[in-house]
């Protein structure tokens, strides 16, 4: 009896789920928002790592702006990253302030003299301004500063965070320069994978995001470049277009399909910009940290 238990716990085991990212919260997320009353408390991931597509669109409507009418938008990497706040805080729901915005209705707030960043986070689902009881605030942002995950804002005097999944930076009302349009002529260009660990074999889906200059193209051959500093092929396999070996990306948010590999590694994905390049983008983009155990 005692081999069949074993036998069936090492089973068991062998079949866990692959762990999608490397900040993850427990698979549920309970929210409100501040302004449309708008109320989701759902389990969007299931015991065996899937995502419910259901309880995922639930949570994006949630994340729709006053008066925005656009289908609302939040990424796999910010739901997960809330949840883990939420589960670190045990505060439910958790209260959003600002979530996603459409760009015209950002550009809108701008018009209207709002502090709305140009290009802004919010504007592709990878933000959200999140109210915490005040005792709590300065932990909670020394705390994501420390996990050098995101972007992570302190509005001590509004009493929220603000989240999002761009690079790992911090800042202060007063360190944000917010009015400088930072993201003008895709001089913030970045890429984020839609998970951070991959199975061997598997096809790699890296999304440009900040591109304030469309179309930019990438060059075909892309890299998976490991901390020791060894290279992988990463070949683009799947795009809107293929030309001259070049990638186009026309709009932000565009997701590119990258050729996966059998090796296990660790590393980052390098993306090449082909000539001729817009305004002040860069030679290259690299994604956040991917793993392939």
């Amino acid at each position: 009896m005692k081999v069949v238990v074993l036998l069936l716990w090492a089973t068991a085991a062998s079949a866990a789920p692959l762990e999608r990212f490397f900040i993850m919260g427990d698979g549920r997320l309970s929210l409100v928002n501040a302004h449309t009353d708008a109320r989701v408390d759902v389990r969007y991931r299931r015991e065996d790592g899937t995502y419910d597509d259901a309880a995922l669109a639930s949570i994006r409507r949630a994340f729709r702006s006053t008066g925005d009418d656009s289908e609302g938008k939040a990424s796999l990497r910010l739901i997960e990253i809330l949840s883990y706040l939420q589960k670190s805080t045990k505060l439910r729901p958790l209260t959003v302030v600002s979530g996603y915005r459409s760009p015209e209705y950002n550009e809108d707030l701008r018009a209207k003299g709002v502090r709305a960043a140009g290009g802004s986070l919010h504007t592709e689902g990878l933000a959200a301004d999140i109210a915490f009881p005040r005792p709590q605030l300065r932990s909670l942002w020394m705390k994501l500063r420390a996990m050098d995950c995101c972007g992570a804002g302190y509005y001590a005097k509004e009493g929220f965070l603000h989240v999002d999944v761009g690079r790992p930076r911090f800042w202060e009302p007063q360190t944000s320069r917010v009015e400088e349009n930072l993201s003008a002529g895709n001089a913030k260009l970045f890429a984020r994978t839609e998970f951070d660990r991959y199975e061997k074999g598997q096809p790699l889906v890296v999304t440009v995001h900040a591109l304030t200059v469309p179309p930019v193209w990438f060059r075909e051959d892309a890299r998976l470049v490991a901390a020791n500093g060894r290279s992988l092929p990463a070949i683009v396999q799947g795009a809107s277009e293929l030309r001259d070996g070049c990638a186009e990306v026309p709009v932000a948010g565009e997701r590119l399909t990258l050729r996966g590999t059998d090796t296990a590694v660790r590393g980052r994905i390098v993306l090449a910009v082909c000539d001729p390049r817009p305004a002040r983008t860069p030679d290259e983009i690299e994604t956040n940290v991917v793993e392939v155990p």
